[in-house]
């Protein structure tokens, strides 16, 4: 069943939100995000989408070397997205945030902390990851020049209770996840 809220029910539901979008490398997270951001544009709705990759670049130490991050590492920044978009939900925004940051450390913080949170967890097998392997995180592992991969040598956790669990499908398509995420918060 499709729900198509009008512009001001939306807006009411929506504002003040943060949609935190979690999942392994390759699963879609920022794929989706730049979908519903898109969905939410053309609804007249303002969110600001705060993606892992970017604020990674941003947030890290300058000790710490691109592409290899400790578990510390990796829960020390996830708590900074958190902070950074609890600030901009704070002012109003709609926000986006999509990074991998699976650790049960960084769910029950953002659970306590974060009001008007949702989680979605897009499940994706680790096989189908592996033959995707846009960013060449998976092959870099293989070949040893990467450590600290997400779901291989760096152990992570599920979320023990997202709001909703988008388990992988072949035909379905980023867009339409994106659309079923609209219809899911309204």
């Amino acid at each position: 069943m499709k729900v198509r809220l009008n512009l001001e029910g939306l807006n009411k539901v929506l504002k003040k939100k943060l949609i935190w979008i979690t999942g392994l490398s390759g699963s879609g997270k920022s794929t989706v995000a730049r979908n519903f951001i898109s969905l939410l544009e053309k609804k007249g709705l303002k969110a600001v989408l705060l993606d892992g990759d970017d604020l990674r670049e941003i947030l890290r130490l300058d000790h710490e070397k691109a592409g290899s991050y400790t578990k510390n590492e990796r829960i020390k920044l996830a708590f900074q997205y958190s902070k950074v978009g609890r600030l901009l939900v704070k002012q109003g925004f709609i926000v986006v945030i999509a990074t991998i940051s699976l650790f049960k450390e960084v769910h029950i913080w953002n659970r306590k902390n974060l009001k008007s949170y949702f989680e979605v967890y897009l499940h994706v097998p680790l096989d189908i990851l592996q033959r995707r392997d846009s960013k060449q995180i998976y092959s870099s592992y293989n070949s040893g020049e990467l450590k600290n991969v997400a779901g291989l040598d760096l152990d992570v956790d599920e979320p023990f209770s997202p709001d909703w669990v988008v388990n992988y499908h072949p035909d379905r398509k980023a867009f339409d996840i994106a659309f079923d995420l609209m219809n899911k918060l309204s």
